[in-house]
């Protein structure tokens, strides 16, 4: 405990009677320094006689000898014991408090902040604000004084003008307020208050509580940042320290897949916090187990992708077919919904419109064709084609669900609307993979010059963002727009971060040559990472990890794509040129040794 002013020291530290052999004689609480040894249950240090008002305690050499070999308590030792005295104290064990400083002889904090915390919470504010001259020595900045005491005075303020007692309240702004000169802009918004014509007026244009215990303890939470800690502690800080443990757990365990949660209610403080692929521990929202193979596509698979929503899958094959399948909310098995046929070239991707009424599918280099379909009817809405000499390979759609962007690697670059009339277009941009920003103006895309470039069509304007040494056969963007993940052929899997143009991390592990492969975000908080390859595998990184945390197998050709459900965390599907598509779930609720026999499709890359 750091001393914040001469003779300070022995006020704010422990007064434990190893050090001296007496104890103090002040005010018979433990707020006052009293020290109470006990010997069996027994008062060691007991008047004896003595008048109440010697100030000292007898006690046998022997008992003396004893106290002064008690082990004297280190800075942590007294740290821990006031934070559990103050959160004994929120719990209301105020005797067991007690108790816990006259036993440790800690203070739980310095008696000018009792009186202090007293006086606020009593909203006896005179008092409150002589206190502050007490406390001004203990401060490391003078300056906080005047923020504490504007801090003291608004709520007086605020309290007098809801009790009605305007004039008391206009003395408090004019008189004391005013001449602080210090945040003279606030005190303009305090003055406006005068007009309001009723409390609860006062208390919707202020967004304040109302006087009471409520935003007396908020206002408390407020002064106290402004006190050293060996003064007064920060609120709740036994449960902060508790929280980001927690919290920091969490972010480094590699396989955590729920909702972040951040009430200390919903984990065990006893434990360590361990996710595992495991059903049997809180990794079971974790995909790596097949939980259904899909057969009906009689060619390869070159393209799967779950709806906005999460409720449906759309899967692209060569065969010419898109088939939609539904996801069951409960088992999360998925069934055959429609299938919609007529792609002549075969279709190699697919975009689901931001309210997943239509979907679009585009062939491979050769097609010049694009297909709109309306999913709930399965009806074919729009079928465009510029020109024979078009490849439109790849398609995004604009954030507000009225248009689209396609292109190909042909120098085709056009932006439509729902009937696929053209709106604009831009010149000799040979397009690998588009994204369409949330801006809903700006167009990412990938080009033949191994970059990605953002391209404005309202202003006609383009930038770099992305460059690479070698070729970009695919990206996907995070949701919230900031991350790029790129599939680069001969490296493999990069992220970028596109605010800052950077490249942030080489994932280690995927077979990548010139096929065209699509990767994904997943997970709560999208921090996984899913990824195909041409050696038949599907493999999964944390965010944070070069390194595969699973390799999941089954494939037995090229793996071209995956997609992670956006609403189930714990669901993912991939598709294959073995002609399936496999969803993968947790691993059933089964004995570990069990699952583990089970599940020999999921080989664990941990570090």
């Amino acid at each position: 405990m750091q001393s914040n002013g001469a003779g300070q020291d022995s006020e704010l530290s422990c007064q434990n009677s190893a050090q001296n052999g007496e104890s103090s004689s002040a005010g018979g609480t433990h707020f006052n320094g009293l020290l109470v040894s006990t010997n069996n249950g027994n008062s060691v240090g007991t008047n004896n006689g003595a008048g109440p008002g010697s100030g000292t305690s007898t006690a046998s050499g022997s008992e003396v000898g004893s106290m002064k070999k008690k082990k004297r308590l280190s800075q942590s030792e007294e740290d821990v014991i006031r934070l559990i005295g103050q959160h004994l104290h929120g719990l209301g064990l105020n005797q067991t408090v007690d108790l816990l400083m006259q036993e440790s002889g800690c203070r739980l904090e310095h008696t000018s902040a009792t009186k202090f915390r007293n006086h606020v919470m009593e909203g006896e504010w005179d008092k409150a604000e002589n206190d502050l001259n007490e406390l001004r020595a203990l401060m490391h900045s003078p300056n906080a004084i005047v923020r504490m005491k504007f801090l003291l005075l608004q709520q007086k303020y605020l309290e007098y003008l809801e009790d009605g007692k305007v004039l008391e309240a206009l003395q408090v702004l004019r008189g004391e307020l005013t001449p602080l000169k210090y945040n003279t802009d606030r005190i303009h918004v305090l003055s406006g208050y005068l007009m309001c014509s009723h409390a609860e007026d006062l208390r919707a244009k202020a967004e304040w509580e109302g006087k009471g215990t409520n935003s007396r303890c908020r206002l408390l939470d407020k002064l106290q940042t402004y006190l050293p800690p060996s003064v007064m502690l920060p609120p709740r800080r036994l449960q902060t320290l508790l929280r980001q443990a927690v919290e920091l757990q969490r972010d480094r365990c590699l396989y955590h897949n729920t909702k972040l949660d951040s009430s200390l209610d919903s984990v065990t403080l006893l434990l360590d916090h361990v996710c595992s692929r495991s059903a049997t521990h809180s990794g079971k929202q974790f995909p790596c187990y097949t939980q259904q193979i899909l057969t009906e596509h009689c060619n390869e698979v070159w393209f799967c992708k779950f709806s906005n929503d999460g409720t449906k899958l759309a899967t692209g094959s060569k065969d010419t077919t898109v088939i939609i399948w539904q996801v069951d909310p409960e088992s999360y098995q998925l069934k055959l919904l429609r299938t919609l046929e007529g792609h002549a070239y075969g279709v190699s991707y697919l975009a689901w419109s931001p309210d997943d009424a239509y979907l679009i599918a585009c062939g491979p280099d050769d097609c010049s064709e694009l297909w709109l379909w309306n999913v709930q009817t399965g009806e074919l809405r729009t079928k465009m084609s510029q020109s024979h000499e078009d490849s439109l390979t790849s398609v995004a759609w604009n954030p507000d669900g009225k248009r689209f962007v396609t292109g190909g690697q042909r120098g085709q670059f056009y932006q439509c609307d729902l009937d696929g009339n053209l709106l604009d277009s831009w010149e000799g941009v040979r397009v690998q993979c588009l994204w369409c920003v949330g801006d809903g103006r700006t167009v990412l895309a990938s080009d033949t010059h191994q970059r990605i470039r953002g391209y404005n069509f309202e202003d006609l304007t383009d930038r770099n963002i992305v460059q690479e040494d070698h070729p970009i056969m695919s990206f996907t963007v995070s949701k919230n727009g900031r991350l790029a993940l790129l599939n680069v052929a001969t490296q493999g899997v990069h992220l970028w971060d596109l605010q800052d143009r950077v490249l942030v991390r080489k994932y280690q592990g995927v077979t990548q040559g010139f096929y065209t492969i699509h990767s994904c975000f997943g997970g709560h908080n999208e921090d996984f990472i899913a990824s195909g390859s041409e050696d038949h595998k599907v493999y999964i990184w944390h965010r944070r990890s070069e390194l595969p945390i699973a390799e999941l197998t089954g494939h037995t050709r090229t793996v071209n794509c995956v997609s992670w459900n956006p609403a189930i965390p714990g669901l993912m599907a991939s598709a294959s040129d073995d002609g399936t598509v496999r969803v993968w779930g947790p691993a059933p609720f089964l004995d570990t040794q069990v699952v583990d026999g089970l599940n020999e499709n999921c080989s664990n890359m941990d570090s």
